[in-house]
């Protein structure tokens, strides 16, 4: 199982995916930021951090590759064990590369440290938009080279005009003629600025019209959207039980399937617990229905938890 692509896939929709006794991805959005030393601007992204504390099955994982998949969810938790274990023996010899995510080794001390990767962008807004360099503009000291021109050849009034000599008059001539060239010089350099500006506001366009035409693709497309959709309409359940312990749940969603109820991990309440359903139902009636049959035939001790969406 490439258990990779599950952990990609549930990136781009929940802020932390754990992977069970083993650690969870979290993700942060950061903004915008820019390189001044290589002028390269970032755009908006998620970055993904480890955390090794992180062990306790929430169940998202599972129930992901349950649904995708097709099995059942203790099925999915043994695939999910099995990968850990080959991860942790791999770790003991060398480092592992978790694709489209980051690599982890393991330091002298026994603790996990992590690289992410940054060529991998989870946060869906900004698709499409990617890192790009702009040049530095470059601004000429015009006002120093003015002011050296007026020390050379300083602007006399009318009355001193015919006392001028002749030195001085070359002099003024050729002033005039730097002059010329310096405006032309920087009408030259206006011009280019203005194209430069001219290009890269076409260059803006060109990505703007991308993204609005472009369509948000992820490589392992799930049915679990839809699945999802339909768990999320089934707000009434008949709750079987409450467990400290993870592994408790479990087996008592297992034993519940082989007596034939459509059992699942509700997952874990305010106090901590692992809560599992016999059923789940998108009526009340049928809900209360089932209830009472539960009563009869198995257990009083069986209660209704409703669900607000």
């Amino acid at each position: 199982m490439n258990l990779e692509n599950y952990i990609s896939d549930l990136l781009y929709r929940y802020e932390c995916v754990i992977v069970p006794n083993f650690g969870g991805f979290v993700t942060n959005e950061t903004s915008a930021k820019v390189n001044h030393f290589t002028h390269t601007f970032y755009p908006p992204s998620k970055k993904i951090t480890f955390n090794s504390h992180l062990k306790h099955n929430d169940g998202l994982l599972a129930n992901y590759i349950a649904s995708v998949d097709k099995i059942s969810f203790s099925e999915a938790v043994k695939s999910i064990d099995t990968v850990v274990k080959k991860w942790k023996s791999t770790l003991l010899v060398e480092a592992i590369e978790i694709q489209k995510i980051g690599s982890i080794s393991l330091n002298k001390e026994g603790n996990l440290l992590f690289d992410p990767k940054v060529s991998e962008n989870y946060l869906t807004s900004s698709f499409g938009l990617n890192s790009f360099s702009s040049p530095v503009v470059k601004r000429l000291g015009y006002k120093e080279k003015i002011r050296q021109l007026e020390t050379i050849a300083p602007v006399l009034p009318p009355e001193k005009r015919r006392k001028t000599p002749v030195l001085l008059k070359y002099a003024a001539t050729v002033a005039v003629i730097f002059a010329l060239g310096s405006f032309g010089w920087d009408t030259y350099n206006t011009n280019q600025y203005q194209e430069q500006l001219l290009a890269e506001q076409k260059q803006q366009d060109a990505v703007e019209q991308k993204i609005q035409q472009a369509t948000f693709v992820i490589e392992n497309p799930l049915p679990t959207i839809t699945l999802n959709v339909a768990k999320e309409m089934k707000n009434y359940h008949v709750i079987a039980g409450a467990f400290r312990d993870p592994l408790n749940a479990e087996k008592k969603v297992n034993q519940l399937i082989e007596q034939g109820y459509n059992a699942q991990i509700l997952g874990v309440n305010k106090w901590n617990l692992t809560t599992v359903s016999y059923a789940s139902y998108g009526d009340r009636l049928e809900a209360l229905k089932g209830l009472r049959t539960i009563k009869k035939t198995v257990t009083s001790e069986a209660w209704l938890l409703i669900k607000e969406f």
